[in-house]
């Protein structure tokens, strides 16, 4: 699976991949996330690709690597789901600390 980039649509932005197998043709696949996500910050620009790839591998997975359709749409709980996976671990209270000069 190859991320071959994006554009920006009036609604959505479209982001495309490429799944190559040895023995078809290579495959386009096109995920869409509306426009509004990321104006209202439920995901940014740099983690879109990311959300999308998981998206795409899940679908391929489910499907033998053959799915039906080839275009997919990213909701609003599939954005929540990887904003809860990814967000940063809060910091443990034994963790090092930087020694202080006196």
């Amino acid at each position: 699976m190859q991320f071959v980039g994006f554009s920006s649509k009036e609604t959505v932005r479209e982001y495309v991949f490429t799944v190559r197998e040895p023995a078809t043709e290579p495959r386009e696949f096109t995920l869409t996330i509306d426009n509004e996500a990321f104006t209202k910050h439920r995901i940014s620009f740099q983690d879109a690709p990311g959300v999308c790839s998981l998206k795409l591998r899940r679908e391929l997975a489910t499907a033998g690597n053959h799915p039906p359709e080839t275009h997919f749409h990213i909701t609003d709980l599939e954005l929540e789901d990887y904003r809860s996976s990814h967000s940063p671990r809060p910091r443990s209270p034994f963790a090092r600390r930087p020694v202080e000069d006196y």
